[in-house]
């Protein structure tokens, strides 16, 4: 397996990291078993980087996870977790709590569901608007100091925020959004990073699905699947977004590879700083995936990816407008 380092003060990891929100509902039902399968092959194959939410499936992934590494053992991953997230009983989002107590108490609850004592890189998933995130990285720090965390991550904020959050504590890495449907993050956000030696671990590589090569525009989402709300998945902008998939295909059937897997290799091309998360439920999906670290992109390759899918060519947010008003990322102020 491909190595790369996690930032400049964050751990060596995998090339491609495992994404495992969608073992947990946020897609429609998955497998347990399968799930728990698929996190073995990852680590058997070399993928030492698993990332979960506290919040996803309600704590659930972080005990499928637990349930995985009870076998395959805890030495063997780099565990990233997102914090913050308020779910009711029914699954509704209710906001964000960063404030420092909060994060210690969600701290304590991932440690039992994870049976771990420690946890490698831990990040609020949003900016909370009624905590400056100097508290809420101090509140991290200290937990750093006490040996419960071994890096502080941050998730989805913008250029403003990265420097005041590294001002408090070093920075392993930010967590975002990057694929070719989404690249807004080059223009200021990447940019930054870099040049405060910040990593950037990169989800949605192929945007939810979009760029999997699977998605047709028949595709029904199940229950529970957020897609069949994103804006991207909608009527004329699914439409849209499916052509650009069909160009980005003729350029990898004349590679002789898959849809996902030039999507997959365009992400890893885009600097050893950038660190694809896969967001695989299945053992097949995860092969496909991996098969991306074989892919190596010719200038004339990149040429012809980015005739296919421009920067901006996406139509629809990549969030609802409610969960838009959440990225700091997105932020133009």
């Amino acid at each position: 397996m491909q190595t790369r380092q996690l930032g400049s003060t964050g751990p060596k990891v995998s090339a491609i990291g495992l994404g495992c929100m969608g073992m947990s509902g946020m897609y429609g039902p998955a497998d347990e078993t399968e799930s728990i399968a698929t996190v073995h092959a990852a680590l058997d194959a070399g993928v030492d980087l698993l990332d979960t939410g506290d919040f996803y499936g309600m704590g659930h992934n972080e005990l499928l996870i637990g349930r995985a590494l009870t076998e395959a053992g805890r030495e063997r991953v780099r565990i990233s977790v997102k914090f913050g997230a308020l779910r009711g009983p029914a699954g509704e989002w209710l906001g964000y709590d960063a404030r420092p107590a909060a994060v210690k108490n969600f701290l304590t609850y991932s440690l039992r569901r994870l049976g771990t004592d420690h946890i490698d890189v831990y990040r609020p998933a949003r900016l909370d608007a009624q905590v400056p995130i100097e508290d809420t990285v101090g509140a991290i720090a200290e937990l750093v100091e006490a040996g419960y965390v071994r890096h502080i991550g941050l998730s989805e904020v913008g250029a403003a925020t990265i420097r005041r959050a590294t001002a408090v504590h070093p920075i392993s890495d930010l967590q975002i959004e990057y694929s070719l449907l989404s690249r807004d993050i080059e223009r200021e956000i990447l940019p930054t990073c870099r040049e405060l030696g910040i990593g950037t671990t990169a989800y949605g590589v192929l945007s939810r699905g979009l760029l999997s090569g699977h998605w047709t525009s028949g595709h029904t989402s199940g229950q529970g699947d957020f897609r069949s709300a994103s804006p991207r998945f909608q009527g004329e902008n699914l439409d849209h977004n499916l052509r650009l998939v069909e160009a980005l295909r003729q350029v990898a059937k004349a590679k002789g590879v898959t849809v996902a897997q030039i999507a997959i290799a365009w992400s890893l091309s885009r600097g050893e700083d950038v660190i694809p998360l896969i967001g695989a439920r299945r053992r097949e999906r995860l092969a496909e995936a991996l098969g991306a670290l074989e892919v190596h992109l010719s200038e004339a390759d990149l040429t012809a990816i980015e005739q296919a899918v421009p920067a901006g060519a996406a139509a629809g947010d990549r969030y609802a407008a409610a969960a838009m008003k959440d990225l700091d990322s997105e932020s133009r102020g």
